[in-house]
This record gives C-alpha cells, sequence and structure tokens, in this order.
C-alpha cells in the first residue's frame, strides 16, 4: 500500500482507523475499485466512509459490500446508488488466496484505506 506521507501522488480518501483495533490484520492487499463517474467526482470531494464495510468473494470476483460514497450533486440524472456493492480488482491468484483464507480459515476481508492517484 502506497504510504501517503511518502508519495506526494496519493492522497488518503477515507480511512478505517477501527479497523486496526477490531481485528489482527494478518496481511495487506493493494487493489482497485470499479466506480462510476459520478463516484470518481464524490470521492475527489472527500465524501466516503468505509468504517462498516467489508470485502467477500461471490460467483468467482470480489466484492466492496456496505461501502458508503455520498452522491454527487452536479450528477442528477446520471447519479449512482450511496450503498452499492463495488467490485474489487485483483488478480486471480490473489482471488483464489482470499477465497481459500475466508472459507477454509474463516478470515474477514476488511477495507483499511481509500486512496486516491493524484496523478
Amino acid at each position: 500500500m502506497a504510504n501517503s506521507k511518502s508519495d506526494p501522488n496519493y492522497k488518503v480518501i477515507s480511512e478505517n482507523r477501527r479497523a486496526r483495533f477490531d481485528y489482527a490484520i494478518e496481511d495487506d492487499l493493494e487493489c482497485g475499485v470499479m466506480l462510476l463517474g459520478s463516484e470518481v467526482k464524490s470521492l475527489r470531494v472527500n465524501s466516503a466512509n468505509i468504517a462498516e464495510s467489508y470485502a467477500g468473494v461471490d460467483a468467482g470476483e470480489l466484492w466492496l459490500v456496505n461501502s458508503y460514497i455520498a452522491p454527487y450533486e452536479q450528477a442528477k440524472t446520471f447519479g449512482h446508488e450511496e450503498r452499492r456493492r463495488r467490485k474489487l480488482l485483483v488478480s486471480r491468484k490473489e482471488l483464489a488466496r482470499l477465497w481459500a483464507d475466508t472459507q477454509r480459515k474463516g478470515l474477514t476481508l476488511v477495507p483499511l484505506v481509500i486512496m486516491h492517484s493524484l496523478a
């Protein structure tokens, strides 16, 4: 995961600080998120919350569930749902490892930070 203090091209949008206290973090994984245009615009003005969200493997894909991205006011017609499931982009090898960890070991996938590239 890119550290915002060391890399000026990344900006922290939302952080789940409580997860570090509630869970024992075993591993970090950096992945992409499929977003709509209005969600990207909304994230640029820092209106997101991942405190109650989690990730899960469903039908061979990794999904971010219950994350909140506020509606973008200028996108009246082509807006988005605030708490829709968003697809996370990982390789097939990582997906297989995550599925095995959640099914066999009983681990939970918790998002910690949403960062935005300024470049």
